[in-house]
């Protein structure tokens, strides 16, 4: 267990210092320019993502949906990235993470001739999705579209763990928003007005969910 910690670690590193420049080119023309003269963003980005798949492969282990789940933390950690520079998640990220990350444990089920976790996996794509949909009806400050097509993505994974996981990504999610703005809040650094980027709290929610699955 240990070697594959380790192991996740060092090649999610390699995969963030890589992977860290495509999120760039989501940024304003100055940002980007920022960015790429500097080490700091990309180190940060490899250092996040070391840290996801080191994550990842401790509570996940070496089964068949261990590469779907590495692949949600590196598309999980590039979208934090540019959702807390410019508070956006692009379609480009985001959606082709549908098909890819289906596919990823379509195989995974193949290989374990273990269907349930599948349909588990689509309801909590269908549920989550529809869940920030509804709330976008009634919050539409506090949910952009971009949330609401990432918690598709996030329903896939956590239906795969299982209802428990689904529901504790859910309310962590809102939990670990929450708290930031009451944070910022307390420390007259935001007002109730002041609109900041939920999908870094999504994912977090999420990727509690995992370790705690």
């Amino acid at each position: 267990m240990i070697a594959l910690v380790a192991g996740g670690a060092a090649a999610g590193g390699a995969v963030g210092w890589f992977a860290a420049p495509h999120a760039w080119r989501f940024l304003p023309e100055q940002a980007r320019a920022r960015r790429a003269a500097r080490l700091a963003p990309r180190l940060a980005v490899a250092s996040a993502t070391a840290a996801v798949w080191a994550l990842l492969a401790w509570r996940i282990g070496l089964v068949p949906e261990l590469p779907a789940f590495l692949y949600l933390g590196t598309v999980g950690t590039l979208l934090a990235a540019v959702d807390l520079a410019v508070r956006r998640l692009p379609d480009l990220l985001v959606l082709p993470s549908y098909p890819i990350g289906t596919g990823l444990l379509m195989v995974a089920t193949l290989v374990a001739a273990e269907f349930w976790p599948l349909v588990g996996a689509l309801a909590g794509a269908v549920a989550l999705w529809a869940a920030y949909a509804v709330q976008r009806l009634f919050a539409a400050r506090s949910i952009g579209r971009g949330d609401v097509k990432l918690a598709g993505v996030l329903g896939l994974y956590l239906g795969w763990l299982g209802s428990g996981a689904w529901l504790l990504g859910l309310v962590a999610g809102f939990f670990f928003g929450g708290l930031f703005g009451i944070a910022l809040i307390a420390l007259r650094k935001a007002t109730r007005k002041t609109e900041i980027p939920f999908g870094p709290f999504m994912l977090l929610g999420a990727l509690f969910a995992i370790a705690m699955s």
